[in-house]
Formats: C-alpha cells, structure tokens, sequence
C-alpha cells in the first residue's frame, strides 16, 4: 500500500534537499525514510532502489541547472552567453552543492535520450558553441573544456582551495575572458578533405 502523500516526485525533491544539507554521497533510502517518519520499505512503492533514487536525483537536479542556465543566456550571444552561462553554473552549483554533485554522475545513456532536461541541455550549451563557428568534433572538446574548467573551479572554491589573496570573483571573470579567447581562436579539427 503506497503510504499518503508520498509520492516519487516527493522522494525526489526530498532528496534533493538532503543532499544540500548533508551531501549527495550520504544521501541515502534510510535517511530519507526518517526524513519522511516512515520505515524504508515505505519508499520503495516510488523508487526501485538507491541507485535508481540517485539518478533520479542527478536527472531532477540537471534539469533544474538547465533551467537556471536557459533564463541567463536567453537572447544572448557569443561572450554574453558564455559568460551568463558560466554564472547561472557557479551560482547553482554553490548553492544547491548536494544536487551539483548529483549532476556529475554518470546516468545510463538510455534514461539520458529520454530526459527533455538533458536533450535542452545539448541544445543549449551546443548552440551557445555553435555561435563561434564550432561543428563535430570540435563542439565536444569544446564542451569538455568549459564543462572541465567550470566543474574544477566551483569545486575548488566550494572547498574554500583557493587561498591566494587575489579575488575569487576576480579569477572567475578572468577564468570566463580566458574560455571566450579560447573559444575565438579554437584550433579546429581538420578534415579528411583538407590533408
């Protein structure tokens, strides 16, 4: 009998808040259970396992970071977009440091071609590259950069790793210049044609 009130998307936003309160890793169905006063058995009506609860989580919280990114780079272009992009990031990814972490899993790419919030996803961060002339492969390494730089970044400052005198905010905005440089200049694939 599925316990009143509960429901998968309230096991998944409860979630959710639990892991910015105590860690996405310490997330666990027995926490969550005491969180909601009910026995273990109570969630598994709504969700399979922890595993499945996880990538609930990472496919919730991806798709709340998409939504943030897609206010801040809307009608924007090229500089702009990236740094508006980068900042909707940052700014999600310190507070809400639980969920961010759940986006960094690897979800299995049949529940990735599925999810609307991860198919946005592509098109906006690939779109957004694609305003400096990047085609295939380029538009990958592309976003492994800034997804590398930005994910590097957000998680050393989260753990307070950077201890030189100079602006956080500062470095941050010279980090962004650096990647809208590099994105200018991308040293592109050559093609098979071209040799």
């Amino acid at each position: 009998m599925v316990r009143a009130g509960l429901s998968a998307e309230r096991v998944v936003a409860a979630a959710a808040e639990l892991a910015d309160e105590v860690g996405f890793e310490n997330v666990t169905v027995s926490a969550l259970a005491r969180r909601f006063g009910v026995k273990d058995a109570s969630l598994y009506s709504h969700i399979k396992n922890l595993q499945d609860l996880r990538t609930r989580l990472a496919l919730h919280a991806g798709a709340e970071l998409i939504e943030q990114i897609a206010a801040a780079v809307a009608g924007r272009a090229g500089k702009d977009a990236l740094a508006a992009f980068a900042g909707a990031y940052r700014t999600y990814a310190c507070r809400h440091p639980g969920r961010y972490a759940a986006t960094q899993i690897r979800v299995d790419q049949s529940l990735v071609a599925g999810s609307p919030a991860l198919r946005r996803t592509a098109e906006i961060t690939y779109g957004m590259l694609r305003a400096y002339g990047l085609e295939e492969p380029d538009l990958t390494d592309a976003v492994r950069l800034l997804r590398s730089t930005f994910h590097g970044y957000c998680t050393i400052e989260s753990m307070g790793g950077f201890g030189a005198p100079r602006d956080v905010e500062a470095s941050w905005d010279k980090a962004v210049e650096a990647l809208h440089g590099a994105l200018e200049h991308w040293p592109r694939e050559k093609k098979k044609d071209d040799d």
